[in-house]
Order: C-alpha cells, then sequence, then structure tokens
C-alpha cells in the first residue's frame, strides 16, 4: 500500500519529465538568475543579529489541506524579511501545496535574502530549474532518495554554486545521506508516511548533527518558547510555515514571533 509520501515521488517524476520537454535546460541556463551570485543560508542561519527563522510561503499541504490560499508573494516576502527573518522558504510544488516556480521568482524579485526552493527533488534538472529562478539553496529530502542519489544531487547543487538542506527524520537517515556537500542539516519532526509529530526527534538527533553543519529545526513550531529551547538545545534555524500562514497576515505573526524571542518571551 503506498504512502503520500510514494504518489509524491511518483507524481514528481513525471512533472519532471513534463518540465524538460517544455523548459528544457539550455532555456533554463538563459536566465537573468542563472549566472547571479547566490546568497548562502548557512551564512545567514550563523549570524549573531539574526534569529535564525527561515519563514515559509506554503499555501495549502496535503495532511492540513488549504491553509492560505489568498496571499500576495512579493507583499508577504517583504513582510517576512521586514519582520527579521533569516530567510525565506517558498514551496513551489503545485499538486500537493499550492505552490509554483513563479512564487520563488516573485520572491526573489523583492528580497536579497537567502531563498530555500523547497520541494520533493528527485532530478538534477530540479536543481537546474531552482537556480534559474534565483533559490539560494535547495531542499533533499532523505527520506525519497537513496544516499547515493541524495550525495550525487548534493555535488550538482554545489556546483552551481547553491547550498543543500538535508532533510532528515532518524539518525539512519542522517547516517546514510550526510555528505561533505551538504550545508545544514534539517530535523523534521512530522513523518511524511503519517504525518504524526514527534517532538522527541529534535532532542534524540541533535547531538549526531556534524558540528560543521548548521541545524535547522523543522515542522510543528509555534511559539517563541519552543524555539528558545531549540536553541539552547543547538539549532540554528528554525523553518516556521502553517503556524504563521493560518494567520490572517503572515508576516505580523512573523513579527510577532520575533519580537516576543528577542524579548525573552
Amino acid at each position: 500500500m503506498s504512502t503520500i509520501l510514494d504518489d509524491i515521488i511518483a507524481h514528481k517524476k513525471k512533472e519532471v519529465a513534463e518540465r524538460q520537454e517544455l523548459y528544457p535546460v539550455r532555456l533554463l541556463e538563459r536566465s537573468i538568475y542563472f549566472p547571479s551570485p547566490t546568497v548562502s543560508l548557512s551564512g545567514y542561519l550563523g549570524r549573531a543579529d539574526k534569529i535564525g527563522i527561515i519563514a515559509e510561503i506554503k499555501r495549502r499541504s496535503p495532511s492540513k489541506g488549504v491553509i492560505n490560499a489568498n496571499i500576495s508573494v512579493e507583499k508577504l516576502s517583504v513582510g517576512y524579511m521586514q519582520a527579521g527573518a533569516s530567510a525565506l522558504s517558498v514551496l513551489t510544488d503545485s499538486k500537493f501545496f499550492g505552490g509554483s516556480t513563479d512564487d520563488l521568482r516573485e520572491a526573489r524579485k523583492f528580497n536579497f535574502c537567502p531563498i530555500l526552493r523547497k520541494d520533493f527533488i528527485v532530478d538534477e534538472y530540479q536543481i537546474v530549474e531552482a537556480k534559474s529562478c534565483g533559490a539560494d539553496a535547495i531542499l533533499l529530502i532523505a527520506a525519497a532518495l537513496a544516499p547515493s542519489k541524495a550525495r550525487e544531487l548534493a555535488r550538482v547543487a554545489r556546483d552551481l554554486g547553491l547550498e543543500t538542506l538535508l532533510e532528515v527524520h532518524s539518525l539512519e537517515e542522517l547516517s546514510s545521506h550526510i555528505c561533505d556537500e551538504v550545508a545544514a542539516v534539517g530535523v523534521n519532526s512530522r513523518d511524511l508516511k503519517t504525518f504524526a509529530m514527534n517532538s522527541a526527534l529534535f532532542d534524540h538527533i541533535i547531538g549526531a548533527i556534524p558540528s560543521s553543519k548548521k541545524a535547522v529545526a523543522e515542522s510543528g513550531l509555534s511559539d517563541a518558547e519552543s524555539v528558545m529551547r531549540l536553541k539552547k538545545l543547538g539549532f540554528h534555524g528554525f523553518l516556521i510555515g502553517e503556524a504563521f500562514m493560518r494567520h490572517p497576515r503572515p508576516e505580523a505573526a512573523c513579527a510577532r514571533l520575533v519580537e516576543q524571542i528577542e524579548r525573552g518571551f
């Protein structure tokens, strides 16, 4: 019996094949963003003047349905950065999350901060596509990739000047998929097969993340106390999407969280 992750990956492979026909690599390489230098996500997560919030633009999800469909990417992305976020995460999957590469291009047009392309990347074409849209970093999900494939894709990203955030859900995934080309490791407390949450994973995995990699906590974060606890535990970044996007003004929710953290709740 297939899981939602299996369905997403199967669809993604078909989608990539179709996009390659419509937008060949040679066309993507003509983008104005392709020769442009990128901004280091890991560098921003290490800045002393930043909290490490990676604010996400996320319209919907397979588990929660529509979260916030009516948004202006321009207004929201600029608002997130003005609120004090360290970086942006833009979901570009259309079928399951309601995003698009156009969202990433729009965010890039109005922001100079690091932008993470968050998608289910299974082919190097998607990395070239990310670069052409103005992304600075890509997400690789260990649960969706064989270790050798993850390493191959991370090398492609590095060669294009992009950083890789490797997402893991267990110590086994961390051990099998980590490589020199990975700049940051994300610990996702949501099981992608069942969507169950397990916040204990943060405590369980943080100690095994190499000190040379920035550690990012993903999923289930919504309050200042949780962020500060994880920061003291050793995490540098905090990817937050749904907690912001459920607010009528996500950028205001981000600003309030940053303010609470800065004043100690």
